[in-house]
């Protein structure tokens, strides 16, 4: 498959959806391709672009709409967001105990009530308020994208105005500059416990990303070691790794043998035993033993690396429930504004309430609307539940697969690698020709293929004589029913099932290898089936999930496996494409995940709702599978599910609370049951439910 280049940035000052989407739209509009937004991560991806890019413009251009694009290694800004809303709680304080101290009939001296004093102390959280909401206002509706902060920043403005009116006319009634200062610095403090949280929601990248080793010890060709960076490790060095460290970056085992533990990668936390020739992982612990490795990837083609690209991916990719929240939220700064000028004209004219209480109910209009939320409900949910998992050792390559696989009605698997070990025994070999002869057939044959009988076979093999004198060529592997070959003579040799090697009267369970449709051996091989097999059938069992075998193998065999774990359906002896052909009839009308081993069953996996593949971690840049389970452990098919519907109940929850909480927030401040300083403390505090609501899902139990 071809490879695409991606470019990842870092953007400073998004605090929503709708700042990702201005960037995102910014960024189309100069060219580039495939854009992604990460608002909570600070990242954005896209397609490397072909021309020439002016980065520096690009920067200028970011800022214009208060946005701070990081190159290389710039110093994050002076005028930060905490300093920001400190300096303003300074001068807002003050107004704000004048105000209640007021309201309780606490009378201080006349100098306090001073229109003018007042000005003075609201002036600063006033600007900083106009400036930082100004800009990012200014940007939404701009990229035709209008925020939240359009609210605020008409709000707060609003409020100042027409107190400063009010000072100009001399008219006490007129002034509330209180309430500018306590929009803007609440809503300050607001973004900033809001930004802090939403980090709770990436941990899952960041504490992958600490794995990375900085140092490692690299071979000279002396034989000696010396310690180097690993930006300076190359592809094709050597290294040393001992007991106790975090094995530098991905290599192949050269010499020595070590217990590793690879349950940062994995989630396995059994250590695996690694020697000569066998594959290590990066930012993965020798526990006991030393070695010496080739370097075989280094940077982003680490396995490290492609697991937190993967993360990433997942928690930008949308699940289609958050649709309807994005057209709302779209038309959501519009109507807002048009219900708060309905506030005025009928509480002034209609409901003769005055101008100045018409004003204030307005303006809390304007502040208690929150669309944050509605656009925090998905993102939120998707990066913990997605987080999480990566943490078990499964893959989701989108938040729609976590919400698709929640809703499954069946789960089809395959049969060996999966629900059955994969480690299979040669239970006997029954000769029919010389013993040598038969043995160098089947290893020449299998010797050819990755399927896991083929590897039970040659490794059985190796203790046995097996060199003859007939060569084979042409040797081929026919997905789902067996290997073949010829020799010179033109005779045609097959190793598989009765049926592909074509012998009508042979035994039904076992391998046949035979030439030209005469039996030359017949192979009994065992398989167990996986000790957690039995209770994930019966968890998709209680949840309503029906559960079906589709095999390659034997009738007797699969029939063997459904009755022992109490599978609802199975089918034997099924090719690759007919395997396809179920898992796309059945999926056109209700969603089906297929579990297969990712390479064999890569067709079917395609064609599924959600394609899980059982793999290991050195293999996770299959392109067939919306999830992978990096060690085959099918516990966790059980999780992923449990944590898929967790996150999808989270993100309906999140929905519920937002659209509930406009749809009641904004009727009582129409009708001028609530101060606007109080408007912006709830608006704040309704971002922080759903954040919370959302991190809760880092502390949920899976069996």
């Amino acid at each position: 498959m071809e490879t695409v280049d991606v470019m990842e940035l870092r953007v400073e000052g998004m605090t929503c959806t709708n700042c990702a989407n201005s960037v995102k739209k910014y960024l189309e509009s100069i060219g580039l391709e495939d854009v992604a937004v990460n608002y909570a991560a600070k990242e954005v991806r896209f397609v490397k672009p072909v021309r020439e890019v002016n980065w520096e413009e690009v920067r200028k251009g970011l800022s214009g709409l208060g946005y701070q694009l990081i190159l290389g290694e710039t110093q994050a800004p002076f005028w930060t967001l905490t300093k920001k809303w400190v300096v303003s709680a300074i001068f807002t304080i003050p107004l704000f105990l004048i105000h209640m101290t007021h309201m309780v009939g606490i009378h201080l001296p006349d100098f306090f009530y001073n229109p003018w004093v007042q000005m003075f102390w609201c002036l600063v959280p006033f600007a900083i308020g106009f400036v930082h909401f100004g800009k990012s206002a200014y940007s939404g509706l701009k990229m035709g994208v209008p925020n939240m902060d359009v609210l605020i920043f008409m709000g707060g403005t609003a409020a100042f105005v027409y107190s400063l009116i009010g000072s100009i006319q001399g008219n006490p009634d007129m002034i509330f500059f209180e309430t500018s200062a306590m929009i803007f610095t609440l809503v300050l403090v607001g973004h900033w416990i809001e930004d802090r949280s939403v980090s709770q929601t990436t941990s899952a990248i960041d504490d992958l990303a600490k794995l990375q080793v900085e140092q490692a010890r690299m071979i000279m060709p002396d034989g000696n070691y010396i310690m180097v960076d690993r930006h300076e490790v190359r592809e094709g060095d050597f290294l040393q790794v001992n007991e106790g460290d975090h094995i530098p970056t991905d290599g192949k085992v050269i010499s020595g043998e070590a217990m590793v533990n690879e349950a940062m990668i994995s989630g396995e936390s059994v250590p695996v035993l690694k020697g000569k020739g066998d594959f290590v992982i990066g930012a993965t612990i020798v526990q006991s033993g030393n070695f010496r490795m080739k370097v075989t990837a280094v940077g982003h083609h680490t396995v490290l690396h492609k697991i937190i690209d993967l993360v990433k991916n997942a928690q930008m990719d949308k699940p289609s429930i958050q649709r309807l929240a994005d057209r709302i939220s779209n038309i959501f700064v519009p109507t807002v504004i048009g219900l708060a000028l309905l506030t005025i004209l009928i509480g002034y004219f209609v409901l003769g309430v005055g101008f100045q209480q018409a004003m204030l109910n307005a303006i809390a209009v304007l502040v208690i609307s929150c669309p944050c939320a509605m656009g925090l409900a998905t993102p939120t949910a998707v990066m913990v539940g997605v987080g999480r998992m990566a943490k078990l050792g499964i893959l989701v390559r989108g938040g729609r697969t976590a919400e698709d696989y929640a809703q499954i009605k069946e789960i089809v698997l395959d049969k060996t690698g999966t629900l059955t070990s994969g480690a299979f025994r040669v239970q006997a070999i029954r000769y029919e020709e010389d013993e040598v002869l038969v043995n160098d057939l089947i290893h020449q044959l299998e010797s050819k293929s990755s399927h896991p009988i083929a590897k039970s076979l040659v490794d059985y093999l190796q203790a046995l004589p097996h060199q003859s004198n007939l060569e084979l060529s042409q040797i081929s592997e026919v997905k789902g029913q067996g290997m073949q070959g010829q020799d010179a003579g033109g005779a045609i040799y097959r190793l598989g099932s009765a049926s592909f090697t074509g012998v009508t009267d042979a035994d039904a369970e076992a391998l046949i290898l035979s030439r030209d449709g005469l039996v030359l051996a017949s192979i009994r091989i065992e398989d167990e089936i996986k000790p957690d097999a039995k209770s994930v059938i019966d968890y998709f069992r209680d949840v309503k999930v029906q559960t079906t075998l589709l095999s390659g193998d034997q009738y007797a065999k699969v029939k063997e496996v459904q009755q022992v774990l109490g599978l609802d359906n199975s089918m034997a002896e099924q090719k690759p494409a007919d395997k396809m052909n179920y898992i796309k009839s059945q999926s056109e009308n209700r969603a089906i995940a297929m579990v297969g081993d990712g390479i064999n069953d890569a067709p079917a996996l395609k064609q599924a709702t959600v394609g899980i593949a059982m793999s290991d971690a050195s293999k996770i840049a299959m392109q067939s599978a919306n999830m992978v389970m990096l060690d085959k452990q099918l516990i966790k098919l059980k999780q992923a599910h449990q944590l898929s519907r967790a996150t999808l109940t989270t993100i309906k929850q999140n929905l519920f609370w937002a659209f509930a909480y406009n749809l009641v927030a904004i009727p009582v401040a129409m009708l001028g049951f609530l101060n606007p300083m109080w408007g912006a403390l709830f608006m704040a505090f309704s971002d922080l439910v759903v954040i919370g609501n959302s991190v809760r899902l880092k502390y949920r139990q899976v069996a």
